[in-house]
């Protein structure tokens, strides 16, 4: 397992930043949950308002599941071009089922994905990416809070 600093991320947050500049993305598309902390931080890098999330589930914990649940889909029929942004790309799967139904829903929207890491492996690579993972990444984010009872 590898630890992931807020040091470490401020860093890929400016490289990110200034791969996706020239892309000149109308909307900012932050996968929640993993990828609502680099999607706020890359409208403040990006000075962007624009910044929306959908919904996948395909993670319980650190288990995969056998199917993908997209939700909570934003109204993208404005935009041109959307940068999909998620902490990690590990198997794709989810990105690529994200991609095809925002693409049946908005055909004329170009997608991009950016991501902090990606997995070589992945059936997707995303189009901005910092660091490539090669074990399992524990975000700075990814803490464990008391319950209450």
């Amino acid at each position: 397992m590898r630890y992931y600093s807020y040091e470490e991320f401020k860093v890929d947050v400016n490289h990110l930043a200034k791969e996706i500049k020239p892309y000149a993305p109308d909307v900012i598309l932050a996968v929640a949950r993993g990828g609502m902390t680099l999607g706020h931080f890359l409208s403040e890098a990006l000075e962007m308002r624009a910044l929306y999330s959908i919904n996948s589930i395909h993670y319980e914990e650190t288990h995969k599941l056998d199917t993908i649940n997209i939700f909570n889909i934003p109204d993208l029929s404005k935009a041109k071009r959307v940068v999909i942004v998620d902490d990690i790309i590990d198997s794709g799967e989810t990105m690529i089922e994200i991609k095809r139904v925002l693409g049946e829903k908005y055909p004329d929207v170009e997608l991009k994905v950016a991501s902090v890491f990606y997995k070589e492996k992945a059936l997707v690579r995303p189009d901005f990416a910092a660091r490539e993972a090669t074990e399992w990444i524990e975000f700075f984010w990814d803490f464990q809070i008391d319950k209450y009872k």
